[in-house]
């Protein structure tokens, strides 16, 4: 069993990104943009809209504050500033998707902030405070990296940590993202990326950059909404996954 998911509303104003209406169609937990990387009022209102009617979980796609870069240039943020972006983040995201019958189900963090969690457990544990001010008393899943610092401090913060695997990127032997800026961080072959996310569902495991086999035990599959022909990736995916009797299924 596996959730599926994918960064969705990563547009601006009259920019526009990923193909939200086709991914919403197939995935089961939407990464929505929280206007920090990407993503404005409009569009957040828009995907929520779109996800409540498709069923879709929606999740909040929480980021250094960084539009010029995406969010994929990593920022040293004091950790009290860091938690209190991060609840903003969330609370805006809730508003649209309460007002669509809908909530935020999960957290997860985008881009450098991603991976910084991994390791730094300074900026990891401020991400979680942010996540504990927004669940207030309840529980809200934080979703990261098998391994990472985030869903340690997820977990001792009562949250539920998901682990996530990604079919489209590169991974070292020690089982972590291969950085964008290196050659091959990102896998571009359909049919490579369909076999990896069968293998990681299916066998829980994948292909190194070095050709070693890694370990990669998650419960959420992502599919890069950004990615050139997004729509029709993510169905071929899901179609290979209960092909291979794996079930896809939102995460409780």
């Amino acid at each position: 069993m596996i959730d599926l998911n994918a960064d969705l509303g990563e547009g601006f104003g009259r920019w526009t990104l990923t193909d939200d209406e086709a991914l919403l169609s197939v995935v089961t937990s939407a990464n929505v943009a929280c206007g920090f990387h990407a993503g404005d009022p409009s569009i957040m209102r828009q995907v929520c809209e779109l996800a409540a009617q498709r069923g879709v979980r929606i999740g909040a796609q929480v980021s250094y504050r960084d539009l010029a870069g995406f969010g994929r240039r990593s920022m040293d943020v004091p950790a009290g500033e860091l938690a209190d972006e991060v609840a903003y983040q969330i609370g805006a995201l809730e508003v649209f998707a309460r007002a669509a019958g809908s909530r935020v189900s999960y957290v997860k963090p985008h881009g450098a902030l991603y991976n910084r969690t991994v390791y730094d457990g300074d900026q990891a544990g401020a991400v979680v405070a942010g996540v504990r001010t927004a669940a207030g008393t309840g529980d809200l899943p934080v979703l990261g990296l098998p391994g990472s610092l985030l869903l340690v401090a997820a977990e001792a913060a009562g949250l539920t940590a998901v682990p996530e695997a990604f079919a489209d990127r590169a991974y070292t032997a020690a089982g972590t993202l291969v950085p964008r800026g290196e050659a091959q961080a990102v896998v571009h072959d359909p049919e490579a990326v369909v076999a990896r996310a069968v293998g990681m569902a299916a066998e829980g495991a994948v292909a190194a950059a070095d050709g070693s086999r890694v370990a990669v035990v998650a419960r959420s599959l992502c599919l890069h909404g950004d990615t050139p022909g997004a729509a029709q990736l993510a169905l071929r995916v899901r179609e290979a996954l209960g092909a291979a009797g794996v079930r896809v299924e939102a995460f409780a």
